[in-house]
C-alpha cells in the first residue's frame, strides 16, 4: 500500500517537475519529492520482500544499515546535493544534477540488489508457485526501477537532456501490470477475484465504448445527414448497447475466468458431490479411497491420504489417492504431540524454516495436515501433498475446514460399522466353533435320549404286567375274597390299591412321552360324555381325597352336548389335575371341579387352595420335566410330565389349557375344547 502511494506521489511530482509553471520553487520542491518517492517505491519493495515469499529474520547490523543509508539518501534528496535545481532558461524549464547523485544511484542500486537477493535466496522446501511468484516480482521491480532510474536520472545526468524523463512513469505501467498478472494468474495475494472481475469489467465496457463510436459513426456518415436526428439515434444505440451489456460481460467473464482461473473450482458443487461420496457407502477404505480422490482433484493436490485410528484395537488405517507416501506411526506421533502445543490445522508455509515439523512434512512432501477431532480426542488426520500448479489459498483452507465435522461423523459411522463388522466376524468364528461342538453333543445326547426313550419304553411294558396282576390281587383282598379284612387291614390294602393306581398312571404317562418322541402318540376320537367322564374320574379319587382330609364339590351339568374326544387320555388329563390338586391343596379345604359351557366352549377346571404356583416360573410350567420349585419341596417324587402330557392332549383337540395360580393362595387348572357342531 505504501509503495502504492508512493508511485502516485513520484509519478504526480515528476509532472509538476516539468510542466509546473506558477513558480521555480513549486518545480523544485516537486523535483525533489520525485527523488525522494522514487527512492521510497524501492525501500518499500525491498520492506516488502523481507515478508514474501516467506518472513525472514532481519539481523540488528542490516536494519540499522539500511535506515541509516536510507535516512541520508532522503535528507540529501532533499535538498539540492542529489536533486540539483530547477531553472528557467529563455522561457523554458531546465534541470541541473546535484553533486553526489552518485550517492542516491549507488543507493537505488543496492536496495534492488537486496531485493534480488531476498527473492532468490530462497528455502528447498518452498513451493513452486511461490517461487514463481517471487521471480516475476525481481523481474517487475528490476525492470522498471532501472528504467525509471535510467530515464529520470541517469541519461539526464550524462547528456544533460531531460526529455526522457517524461518516459520515467511508463515504468511504473510495467511494475504495475506484472504485480496485477501475478496477483490474478499466479495468486499473490486473495483479491484475485477482484482483480479479475474489474478487468472483465474494463474489457466489457471498453468493447461497448468502441462499438459505440463505430455504430454512431457509421450511422452518421451513412443514414443521417441531419444532425437533428443524431440524438434520437444516440439514444435508441445506447438502450441496444445496454441490452448487449450482459452478454458482453458474460463473455469476458469466462475468458477471464479461462486465464486467471484454471484452477478454480465451484464450492458448492465440491460440497454436494463429496456429500454424495460420504453417503455412498460405508466400507472404511473405499469411503477413505473414494473422498481423498474427491479433495486431490479438487484442490489440485499431487496427493491426499487418510490416516484413522481404530478406537477398539490399536491398529490405524492409511487410505488415499494413488501413489501417495504412506506416513509412519511415528511421525504421527511426532505430529500429534506438536499438535498439542499448537492446537488446528498444520500449514507448511506458515512453520518456521528448519523446524523439525517442517522438516518431517517436507520428507513426506506434505503441506497441510489437519486433524480429525471428536469430543476433543484425535481420531485421524486427513495430509494434503504440495499444489500441482500453485500453492493452496486461503479459500482452500476455509473449504478444508468446512468439511471437516461432515469428514469426522462419515468416517465415524464407517469405524463403528467397521468394528461392528469386525466383531460380528469374530463372534461368527465364535458361533461356528460352538455350533460344531454343540453339534457333536446334540448327536450324543439324542443317543443317549433314544437310549432312554427305548429304556422308558421297555420298562413301562414290562411294569404294567405285575402292577395289573397286583392291583387285580390287591382288589380281590379288599372284596374279602379269600377271607374276612379287617378296618385297619382294609385302610393299609386301600392306601396300596392307590399307590398302584398311581404306578399304573405314571406308567401310562412314561409311556405316552416316550409315544411323543417316536411319533406314535395318536389320538382317537370318539363319541364320549365328558360330564360322565369328569363325574366318574372325581367319584374314584375321592377315596384318596379323603385320605388326605380334603373334599371334592362337583355338580354334574346337565347341558353338555357329546364330543369327539380319546376318552382315555382325557381321563388321564382330568386325573392328573385333579391329583395335583390333592397333593397339594391344604387339609381340611376343599377342591372345586367345575364343567360348563362358556362362550361356545365346554370348560373343565379344578380349583385349589395348596401352594400355588411362583410368577416367575409359571411361563416354564408346561414344559417336559419341569417342576415349581415349591412343588419340588411339597411332593420330591413328582415327575413333571403330567402337565406336559395335559397340554399335549389338549392341542390335539383344538382346544386350549386354562390356569391360574398364585403363590400360597392356590391354582385353577383346567381346559376349554370346542363344540363342533355335526
Amino acid at each position: 500500500m505504501v509503495m502504492s502511494v508512493l508511485i502516485c506521489i513520484w509519478i504526480t511530482s515528476s509532472f509538476l517537475t516539468e510542466y509546473s509553471v506558477a513558480s521555480l520553487e513549486l518545480n523544485n520542491l516537486a523535483n525533489r519529492l520525485s527523488f525522494i518517492s522514487g527512492y521510497g517505491v524501492i525501500l518499500a519493495g525491498l520492506i516488502f520482500t523481507y515478508y514474501f515469499p516467506l518472513k525472514r529474520r532481519v539481523r540488528r547490523p542490516e536494519i540499522a544499515i539500511i535506515s541509516i543509508i536510507s535516512l541520508i539518501i532522503v535528507v540529501l534528496s532533499g535538498s539540492s546535493l542529489v536533486s540539483g535545481d530547477v531553472i528557467s532558461e529563455n522561457g523554458s524549464i531546465q534541470f541541473t544534477v546535484g553533486p553526489l547523485i552518485a550517492v542516491y544511484v549507488i543507493g537505488f542500486v543496492g536496495l534492488l540488489v537486496l531485493i534480488g537477493r531476498n527473492l532468490l535466496q530462497l528455502p528447498r522446501r518452498l513451493e513452486a508457485s511461490r517461487r514463481l511468484q517471487a521471480r516475476i516480482l525481481l523481474f517487475a521491480f528490476a525492470v522498471s526501477a532501472l528504467s525509471g532510474l535510467l530515464a529520470n536520472v541517469i541519461l539526464p545526468s550524462f547528456s544533460q537532456n531531460w526529455d526522457t524523463t517524461q518516459f520515467g512513469p511508463f515504468a511504473t505501467v510495467l511494475l504495475s501490470a506484472l504485480i496485477v498478472y501475478t496477483i490474478a494468474r499466479h495468486g499473490l495475494f486473495d483479491v484475485r477475484l477482484a482483480v479479475v472481475r474489474t478487468v472483465a469489467y474494463v474489457l466489457a465496457l471498453l468493447t461497448l465504448a468502441v462499438l459505440y463510436y463505430l455504430a454512431a459513426l457509421g450511422i452518421s456518415l451513412l443514414f443521417l445527414s441531419d444532425t437533428n436526428l443524431m440524438q434520437p439515434a444516440g439514444i435508441a444505440l445506447a438502450l441496444v448497447l445496454a441490452f448487449v451489456f450482459q452478454p458482453v460481460r458474460r463473455f469476458f467473464d469466462q475468458l477471464t475466468n479461462k486465464l486467471f482461473y484454471k484452477d478454480n473450482y465451484n464450492v458448492d458443487d465440491f460440497f454436494s458431490s463429496l456429500t454424495k461420496v460420504l453417503n455412498s457407502t460405508t466400507n472404511l477404505h473405499r469411503l477413505l479411497e473414494r473422498s481423498a480422490q474427491a479433495i486431490a482433484t479438487t484442490l489440485k493436490a499431487e496427493q491426499v491420504f487418510f490416516f484413522v485410528k481404530k478406537t477398539t484395537t490399536n491398529h490405524h488405517v492409511i487410505v488415499g489417492t494413488e501413489g501417495f507416501v504412506k506416513i509412519a506411526s511415528a511421525d504421527i506421533e511426532a505430529i500429534g504431540e506438536y499438535g498439542k502445543e499448537h492446537p488446528g490445522m498444520i500449514l507448511r508455509s506458515l512453520l518456521e524454516e528448519n523446524e523439525s515439523i517442517d522438516r518431517l512434512l517436507a520428507s513426506y512432501r506434505l503441506e497441510i495436515v489437519m486433524p480429525l477431532i471428536q469430543n476433543d480426542i484425535v481420531i485421524g488426520y486427513l495430509c494434503l501433498g504440495e499444489h500441482r500448479t500453485s500453492s493452496y489459498s486461503r479459500r482452500d483452507v476455509k473449504v478444508l475446514q468446512a468439511i471437516s465435522d461432515e469428514l469426522l461423523i462419515a468416517i465415524q459411522n464407517a469405524l463403528s460399522v467397521q468394528e461392528v463388522q469386525d466383531l460380528n466376524a469374530t463372534l461368527q468364528q465364535r458361533i461356528d466353533s460352538a455350533t460344531k461342538e454343540l453339534r457333536v453333543s446334540n448327536a450324543q445326547l439324542q443317543k443317549l435320549d433314544e437310549a432312554k426313550d427305548e429304556f422308558i419304553s421297555m420298562a413301562s411294558h414290562q411294569l404294567r404286567t405285575p402292577l395289573t396282576s397286583i392291583k387285580g390281587y390287591i382288589s380281590m383282598l379288599m372284596d374279602g375274597d379269600v377271607g374276612k379284612v379287617s378296618r385297619e387291614q382294609q385302610h393299609l390294602l386301600q392306601e396300596v390299591f392307590i399307590s398302584s393306581e398311581r404306578m399304573v398312571r405314571l406308567i401310562g404317562d412314561f409311556l405316552n412321552v416316550s409315544r411323543l418322541q417316536t411319533g406314535k402318540f395318536i389320538i382317537d376320537k370318539h363319541p364320549s360324555d365328558l360330564a360322565k367322564i369328569v363325574a366318574q374320574e372325581v367319584e374314584s379319587l375321592e377315596p384318596n381325597a379323603s385320605a388326605h382330609g380334603l373334599q371334592f364339590t362337583y355338580k354334574r351339568p346337565k347341558n353338555i352336548p357329546e364330543m369327539n374326544l380319546d376318552e382315555n387320555k382325557i381321563q388321564q388329563v382330568i386325573m392328573n389335575f385333579c391329583d395335583n390338586a390333592i397333593y397339594y391343596s391344604k387339609e381340611n379345604s376343599k377342591i372345586s371341579v367345575k364343567l360348563a359351557i362358556v362362550n361356545h366352549q365346554v370348560e373343565f377346571s379344578v380349583k385349589d387352595t395348596g401352594i400355588g404356583v411362583p410368577e416367575a416360573e409359571q411361563a416354564q410350567l408346561f414344559d417336559k420335566f419341569f417342576r415349581a420349585t415349591n412343588a419340588r419341596k411339597q411332593r420330591p417324587d413328582g415327575t413333571g410330565v403330567g402337565l406336559f402330557l395335559a397340554k399335549k392332549v389338549i392341542d390335539a383337540h383344538d382346544g386350549e389349557i386354562v390356569f391360574e395360580s398364585k403363590e400360597g393362595k392356590g391354582s385353577t387348572f383346567g381346559f376349554r375344547l370346542p363344540i363342533k357342531k355335526h
